[in-house]
């Protein structure tokens, strides 16, 4: 009986020990994830790059490509001064939640390809600034992406380049954008509604893009207060925009820089200008042409200083310019004939001289014989 009781006694001693080294060996895996997790969220800083705190940059450094293993803790990552020609979905391997802000400008960037920013789903501010942007996949950003803030300022070089991101403004889901800028690119004419989709759009810069006409539907937008179009080619403001501007009081437009046209068709535009305060910039706004209102602020032209061609004026100005167009253009093609028959009109000239000569000859001869009786009376004789 007692040795029954020492061996119940010594397995459960056993069966006791061996559950704590269980707990310890599932105590020491749980610690070694744990340690992996913090060694993988605190990982180095990759090579040629600077790491402080949340924050990864890595500028003029002459990259290619974005660098590997960046810290899956980070929020704010800057690789700008470099040579990276495109960015794609292998761009980002890891999942970065926690990065908010991503900054690729001044990289030489050519392309912009799919699903690039699949693995970003909370950034919020993005600056491809001072690229060389010639595609962009309407496709980069997730449906369910959170971006606010798309800076593409000197990133299209030429229209044809802006047909990509046009796309993206359009297709792109960006509803939480609230500010963009598009300064300082070849965009000319924008078309109608571009930024319809864009329902929390509070800032728009469109600054010395060669903007000829305001697009139709820019004042539409519900939250936009603050509207750049300074240094384009606008010449005049249509009725239809300023009555839209009207309706948007909070809105706060600058428009100098403008070529502004000074004849009768800127009447509205003037009166507008003197009733309103929404021009931050209206004193500066100066007239281009005609040559006598040039550089005189808008706000000082009077009304009666506005002229324009009547239209019947401006039609025979036309028809006079064309038609003296086509006066040269006969008198050239009349010179280029003549000196191609050069030779031919030379021996004409010959014959009708030497035709002349003998017909004036003709002229002498019976003038002196009328003029002398005895020659005369001879050709009558030999008439006879």
């Amino acid at each position: 009986m007692g040795k029954e009781k020492m061996r119940l006694l010594s397995t459960s001693c056993w069966c006791q020990s061996e559950g704590i080294r269980m707990n310890a060996l599932i105590y020491g895996v749980m610690q070694l994830f744990l340690l992996l997790a913090i060694i993988r969220s605190c990982q180095g800083c990759p090579e040629k790059c600077a790491c402080s705190s949340q924050t990864v940059k890595c500028q003029n450094q002459d990259l290619d490509a974005i660098p590997n293993f960046i810290p899956v803790n980070s929020k704010l990552l800057s690789i700008t001064g470099n040579n990276i020609s495109s960015i794609n979905e292998d761009s980002f391997p890891s999942h970065l939640e926690l990065l908010t802000d991503l900054d690729l400008s001044d990289n030489e960037m050519e392309a912009v390809e799919e699903t690039v920013f699949h693995n970003l789903p909370n950034l919020e501010r993005l600056d491809l600034s001072n690229n060389n942007i010639q595609t962009f996949s309407e496709k980069a950003f997730p449906d369910d992406n959170k971006l606010q803030v798309l800076n593409l300022s000197r990133s299209f070089h030429n229209h044809s380049s802006v047909k990509g991101i046009l796309n993206v403004l359009e297709n792109g889901n960006l509803l939480h954008l609230a500010v963009l800028d598009l300064s300082n690119n070849d965009l000319v004419l924008l078309p109608d509604d571009l930024f319809a989709s864009l329902s929390n759009l509070v800032k728009l810069n469109l600054q010395n893009s060669s903007i000829i006409s305001i697009p139709d539907g820019i004042l539409t937008l519900p939250q936009l207060q603050d509207l750049d179009l300074r240094h384009n080619r606008l010449r005049n403001v249509p009725s239809t925009s300023l009555i839209e501007f009207n309706l948007k009081s909070d809105l706060h437009i600058r428009l100098v820089g403008n070529p502004w046209r000074c004849d009768c068709s800127i009447d509205d535009l003037l009166v507008w200008l003197k009733n309103s305060t929404q021009v931050t910039d209206m004193k500066n706004l100066t007239c281009a042409d005609p040559e006598r209102l040039r550089r005189q602020p808008l706000l000082q032209v009077e009304q009666s200083q506005l002229k324009c061609l009547g239209n019947m004026e401006g039609v025979l100005e036309t028809s006079y310019v064309f038609l003296g167009l086509v006066l040269a253009l006969i008198g050239v093609i009349f010179l280029l004939v003549l000196y191609l028959n050069r030779k031919g009109i030379k021996r004409w000239m010959y014959n009708i001289r030497d035709a002349c000569r003998d017909h004036m000859e003709g002229y002498h001869y019976r003038y002196e014989i009328n003029s002398d009786p005895r020659l005369a009376n001879l050709s009558i004789n030999s008439d006879v």
